[in-house]
């Protein structure tokens, strides 16, 4: 009989973590929604409170079809931002350094003059 004790306490312990990663889902869903308003945010969230079971059932009924394309819309928003931020600080180097880089690329052949003209062009805006 202990095993069946252990197994019952493992499988509740199971659901309730399951159940608060439901509700945090449900939650960063509701405040992701770009078409809810400030109203409908409230209303969502105090249904959910005020009766958990049915307002998640009702929400996810009524509103899961399109959870993922808000999920997938943040992640595609957050991955810009990095490579964003990633090319920014990839690229902080001034033009004078980049310059003495390309004429240490021409120097050692790597580069004719008429790509280093290209490249200082392109590098210079001009």
């Amino acid at each position: 009989m202990p095993l069946l004790d252990l197994f019952w306490a493992m499988l509740w312990f199971f659901l309730f973590f399951v159940w608060i990663w439901l509700l945090i889902s449900l939650f960063s869903d509701i405040f992701r929604s770009p078409d809810l308003s400030g109203w409908g945010k409230a209303g969502w969230t105090i249904f959910i409170i005020l009766l958990p079971l049915l307002g998640v059932l009702v929400y996810l009924i009524a509103r899961g079809s399109s959870m993922q394309e808000r999920a997938i819309a943040d992640m595609a928003a957050r991955e810009k931002a990095t490579r964003e931020y990633i090319q920014d600080v990839a690229s902080s180097g001034s033009a004078a350094d980049e310059l003495t880089k390309l004429a240490a690329l021409k120097e050692r052949g790597v580069l004719t003059e008429e790509e280093f003209a290209a490249q200082k062009k392109a590098l210079l805006g001009a």
